[in-house]
């Protein structure tokens, strides 16, 4: 039998079992059987075959997905998604449907029911992404620039910093607040510093000031008047943020070798 049409019979198997456990029985018995990653291989070339901006939001799911800091809501990575570099403001149109991440990555991507959560079909999908990185051009970078995007956004930097949640028509900041800096560590780039430099120009008074003061130190922690209610934060600059960044990172991204950046 041609490589081509077993590699081609895999994957219509497992697309067409009907739950996420009889996906994941069907791809261990492919696994056992070997040649998994050439299904993978040719189901992504499948997928980047797709008319139109298909085969673009296909990649761009598989890139956020893996590579992302933690698990993304289908909300978040929607919103995210909607995302145009270089754009000043978010226009709601332009946010895909989460039918539509799923539709585009031809089933290599799941939204679990009980969280919302966006998940790769297998954990042997990640590892073939892992060892396949010149799929995805500097993604670090690229998710820096957006989340750095989303944030410098009109709609955004309009919203109160002593707001002390997520606010429901933006999704997105919580995850964009606590993370670009750790993406931005990882890989950046020109148009990332000059995104960065401009969300801190005041930033004690974005929201994102306040998301990763949460993220990092518990409510209950902090100062009785920690927050003021005209003027924002009080004694949060940037110098402390940057010092969250710093030691977030494991100590071998975060050293020279000689204990130093």
């Amino acid at each position: 039998m041609p490589s081509f049409l077993v590699i081609s019979l895999n994957m219509d198997a497992i697309l067409a079992e009907i739950t996420t456990l009889q996906r994941w029985k069907r791809i261990d018995r492919i696994t056992q059987e070997g040649g998994l990653g050439d299904a993978y291989a040719a189901t992504i070339l499948r997928m980047k075959a797709q008319h139109g901006s298909r085969s673009r939001l296909g990649m761009e799911v598989l890139m956020w997905v893996s590579h992302s800091e933690r698990p993304l809501h289908v909300d978040e990575l929607c919103h995210v998604l909607g995302v145009e570099a270089g754009s000043v403001s978010l226009n709601l149109r332009n946010i895909p449907t989460a039918k539509s991440l799923t539709a585009c990555t031809l089933g290599l991507v799941m939204v679990e029911k009980s969280s919302s959560i966006v998940r790769l079909v297998h954990y042997t999908l990640h590892e073939y992404l892992s060892h396949n990185p010149k799929l995805f051009i500097k993604p670090h970078s690229t998710i820096a620039e957006l989340c750095l995007t989303y944030l410098n956004f009109r709609q955004v930097r309009s919203i109160s910093p002593s707001v002390h949640f997520v606010p429901l028509p933006f999704p997105f900041v919580e995850y964009a607040s606590c993370y670009w800096g750790t993406h931005a560590k990882l890989e950046t780039t020109e148009n990332v510093k000059k995104l960065a430099l401009k969300l801190l120009d005041g930033y004690d008074r974005h929201i994102s000031s306040m998301m990763l003061l949460l993220h990092e130190i518990p409510v209950r922690d902090l100062p009785f008047d920690w927050m003021d209610p005209l003027r924002g934060l009080q004694g949060f600059m940037v110098l402390h943020i940057s010092d969250v960044w710093r030691w977030r990172l494991p100590y071998w991204k975060r050293s020279n070798g000689n204990g130093m950046w």
